[in-house]
């Protein structure tokens, strides 16, 4: 989940753009991107996706206001051993964002499963940030009861998984009005350099080319919509039921935190772990919301560990 900025944030990446401005280098809008067409409740919808590398698939989900971009340094590093695909969510990136309101973790689980069953995917290690560490529990949790399970692993990053404290910024932007009309007002540009702000630790470890990235898609029609609409959901009404069955997942997991997390922090991480049975816990030092982006040859490092074993 990506914090939405305050006013005091949002004041001083002001400023921070300004200074970026000068040296501001156009977005490339990601590589080029594969799309497969899933059924949304009997409504079709078109999911962004772009595969590299061979063998057992690694399949990488990102986070509220993120879309495939946020895993940049750790596809190469992956790809030399493993098939791996990037999705954009229903709503973010390059994916379609209908203006339906089916857009909690739950209704993007059955969607990236549906991804998976098309895919003919077995064997899968389901990688999921904030937002797509959520929708994989959500998958791991249906996994259980079923008699042919395709999902092999799952890792876990700095993910949503409790009941917890929505910022002030962020109920902002779940109230029907304000929400819409603050993200009307705000440039995309300065909405996704606020966020960046609050997701790292060391904000030099981001630049004009990554705001330009993650501002792009928030242009496109119904962004908007996806947005509000998935910031409402992004904590399910019956998130106490969901977390309660997390002991009965029996698939290995990696749980990965960042020490200096202000999204959700380490605690949420320990607990995590202390419910999974299956469990490994790993801390990143020196970093904030995304260790994938701002320590990425450790956290790579530690995945590679965890897929050898």
């Amino acid at each position: 989940m990506r914090a939405i900025p305050s006013l005091k944030i949002i004041l001083s990446a002001a400023i921070g753009l300004l200074a970026m401005s000068c040296a501001a280098v156009a977005p490339e809008q990601l590589r080029q991107m594969s799309f497969a067409s899933l059924d949304d409740n009997g409504g079709p919808v078109r999911i962004a996706y772009r595969e590299q590398g061979r063998g057992k698939p690694v399949l990488l989900i990102h986070a509220f206001g993120a879309n495939a971009y946020t895993w940049r340094y750790l596809e190469p590093a992956l790809a030399k051993r493993y098939r791996v695909i990037s999705l954009d969510l229903k709503g973010f990136g390059q994916s379609d964002k209908p203006l339906d309101e089916r857009y909690s973790v739950v209704d993007q689980a059955a969607l990236v499963s549906q991804f998976i069953k098309q895919k003919k995917l077995k064997d899968v290690t389901v990688v999921g940030h904030s937002l797509g560490g959520g929708v994989a529990l959500v998958m791991a949790l249906e996994e259980q009861g079923r008699k042919t399970r395709r999902i092999g692993k799952i890792v876990l990053i700095d993910s949503v998984a409790y009941a917890q404290k929505i910022p002030l910024a962020f109920s902002l932007l779940r109230a029907p009005l304000i929400g819409r009309v603050s993200n009307f007002l705000i440039p995309k540009e300065l909405q996704a350099h606020a966020a960046l702000r609050v997701a790292y630790h060391d904000d030099s470890k981001f630049d004009s080319t990554d705001v330009a990235e993650y501002a792009a898609p928030l242009h496109d029609k119904g962004s908007q919509h996806a947005m509000i609409h998935s910031a409402r959901q992004i904590v399910p009404e019956n998130i106490d039921a969901l977390s309660a069955r997390y002991a009965s997942i029996e698939i290995p997991a990696l749980v990965l935190w960042c020490d200096h997390d202000k999204v959700i922090r380490p605690q949420v991480g320990w607990r995590l772990h202390r419910d999974l049975a299956n469990s490994t816990f790993q801390m990143i030092r020196g970093c904030g919301h995304i260790p994938q982006e701002e320590r990425p040859e450790e956290t790579a490092r530690l995945l590679l560990e965890f897929l050898k074993k």
